[in-house]
């Protein structure tokens, strides 16, 4: 049984990674800690037996543990990965994993000297439209995909469980960014695994179009290129409806997404269209348990070593690197940077 804790209670804590958990047999979560009292009871109704803490410190001086969940805003991720790790701890994290790349660098040397696994929620991989379409490439249903356009639109950010003080997601300070770090990290991730690893180099073009009161961005373009692909993001809070949108053109085919329905239209001498529903759509809520429940999974079989250790950091790696780049080559107008991932730390060690 390997215990854990949460820090930071909100609705993707409650609503996602709470449900996901409690479907897992040798998994305990034992205590939470929130700054915000009401979050208690949501605590309380779901783990009855489970601690409460007003602070993530005084969980973490406290408990005896396994590991940490950090669902807290990006803003604290790295003091919380820092101080869990310094603990002995293994930490699973919300996206994104780190705001800037010298707490990129701090958090991965701090794993790799502590032994422990620091593994973020990647949660997209797990929705059934995108396995189904890791399915069809895997099978070479499309050839080489050379490239991916990518839509989502949204009327505005989610809502956080407690908005008597505003939301945090338009608050560049706790956020971290806009539209770029609340959604364009799903999108890098799942590129990268499209297209066989990180870009050559990056463009992008940051801006509010209507919600002007906000000092975070409310719309996102991206162009990610490759040695032999490209990938065009739009990213976007100002939309008149909720939806999203993916297109793969491939040597042999091309997919796409429509709502909850993939379509693999294949082209030469096996031209011909087949759909698949596939339930929920991706833009259907933002908490999604049932993905969740895979990224347990995958976080529990690398604490164990049934897995290999550092897969899903090193994705996370490039991610850090690309919403940093975007928002440079923003504030340059859209120039075009290069991608270079930092290479693993050069040793690691192995606590008992």
């Amino acid at each position: 049984m390997l215990r854990g804790a949460i820090l930071g209670l909100g609705n993707v804590a409650v609503h996602g990674h709470l449900p996901g958990w409690l479907a897992h047999d040798h998994i305990e979560i034992v205590a939470a800690a929130d700054a915000r009292p009401a979050q208690r009871g949501e605590l309380t109704a779901r783990l009855p037996r489970a601690r409460w803490y007003d602070s993530a410190a005084e969980l973490l001086a406290r408990e005896q543990l396994d590991f940490v969940d950090i669902c807290t805003p990006p803003a604290s991720h790295a003091e919380l990965i820092g101080a869990a790790l310094g603990r002995g701890l293994h930490v699973l994290c919300e996206k994104p994993l780190v705001c800037s790349l010298d707490d990129l660098e701090s958090v991965r040397r701090l794993a790799s000297a502590t032994g422990r696994v620091l593994h973020t929620v990647h949660n997209w991989h797990h929705a059934p439209v995108i396995r189904r379409i890791q399915d069809l490439l895997d099978r070479g249903e499309i050839g080489r995909v050379t490239r991916v356009v990518w839509q989502t639109l949204r009327t505005k950010p989610a809502a956080p469980a407690d908005g008597s003080n505003g939301n945090w997601r338009v608050d560049p300070d706790v956020a971290g960014g806009g539209v770029l770090v609340d959604h364009g990290w799903h999108v890098f991730y799942l590129v990268l695994g499209w297209l066989g690893g990180p870009p050559t180099s990056i463009g992008a073009t940051l801006e509010t179009r209507r919600h002007k009161r906000w000092a975070v961005e409310d719309t996102a373009q991206i162009r990610l290129a490759f040695p032999d692909a490209t990938a065009d993001i739009f990213l976007t809070w100002a939309a008149d409806r909720r939806e999203n949108t993916l297109t793969l053109l491939g040597t042999r085919g091309t997919i796409r997404v429509e709502g909850d329905t993939l379509v693999l239209a294949r082209a030469g001498p096996d031209r011909g269209e087949q759909r698949w529903p596939c339930p929920p759509p991706l833009s259907d809520g933002s908490h999604h348990p049932d993905w969740f429940h895979g990224v347990a999974g995958e976080f529990v079989d690398e604490v164990r070593e049934a897995a290999p250790r550092g897969v899903n950091l090193r994705e996370a790696s490039v991610c850090a690197v690309l919403l940093t780049l975007a928002q440079e080559s923003s504030r340059h107008g859209g120039q075009t940077c290069p991608v270079r991932v930092p290479p693993p730390p050069a040793s690691s060690a192995k606590l008992p």
